[in-house]
């Protein structure tokens, strides 16, 4: 299991998978207006075998499970798959393997749908990983994955960013590296897809508003938290300040929001 993906690896099976595990209802919330499009997009049938990459602690998978048939989560993360099963008992046709999607021997055309909401970001190598999932559909069956627009259309994290650097420069996400900005050229995903066996590639930009908390005080916890490597100690304080006032502005009555891009991408 820790052949390939090894960062990512130790990552959602430490730190990042705890607090995943521990926030995961803020994180739901977080992304829910993309939910109904990403759904849509899947058109997940009754009699549809369903394949949902990257399935954290299974929201999505059981959304799938409620419109079809048989549906497999995989996730790096042990953590994050047994929360999935505690929350998913009870529900039909659905299981549930701590797996790399980019390595795990899945039944040969065995799926109708795959589907990722935001998991399919973060392979070591995407065309080995795609290429994978896509030997997995059957012919004719329809990958459809959620993955961020570049970082500067993101209000949301640009802002965050800025707030928490405190002055200094980060660096930036790279194109061709691993983090949750690696899917967002959309020259590379249709080349990425194309060499993994896809064909009839697209995207579509979505724009959402992101829930962060019910007041400036519980977002700027939420956020100083999850990014919490990205703040200098010296700093915290301040940056937590900041992130309030700057939160106030965003305040609806929903709670605190900031406005995201995302691409919904579809393929064949």
């Amino acid at each position: 299991m820790a052949e390939t993906n090894v960062e990512q690896w130790k990552a959602w099976n430490g730190a990042d998978g705890d607090f995943w595990v521990r926030r995961a209802d803020r994180l739901d919330a977080g992304i829910a207006n993309y939910m109904e499009p990403f759904l849509a997009a899947a058109a997940i049938q009754p009699s549809d075998t369903v394949l949902d990459i990257g399935c954290g602690t299974g929201t999505t998978t059981r959304q799938a499970a409620e419109r079809g048939g048989e549906v497999l989560g995989v996730d790096l993360s042990a953590q994050m798959i047994e929360l999935a099963r505690q929350r998913s008992e009870g529900v039909a046709g659905l299981r549930y393997e701590q797996a790399d999607a980019q390595t795990h021997e899945f039944a040969e055309a065995a799926y109708d749908v795959a589907i990722s909401r935001n998991g399919s970001m973060f392979f070591e190598d995407p065309v080995a990983a795609f290429g994978n999932i896509r030997r997995a559909l059957k012919p004719g069956g329809r990958l459809v994955l959620l993955a961020w627009q570049p970082l500067d259309d993101n209000a949301w994290i640009s802002t965050f960013r800025t707030i928490m650097a405190a002055g200094r420069d980060l660096p930036e996400p790279q194109p061709g590296g691993v983090h949750a900005f690696s899917l967002s050229d959309p020259d590379r995903v249709k080349a990425l897809l194309t060499e993994a066996g896809f064909a009839e590639v697209r995207l579509t930009g979505l724009n959402e508003t992101m829930y962060f908390g019910q007041d400036p005080h519980d977002a700027a916890e939420f956020i100083s938290s999850q990014f919490e490597k990205m703040i200098e100690p010296a700093d915290r304080d301040s940056v937590r300040t900041e992130l309030e006032a700057d939160m106030a502005v965003h305040m609806t009555e929903r709670g605190v929001e900031y406005d995201s891009a995302a691409w919904l991408i579809e393929a064949a």
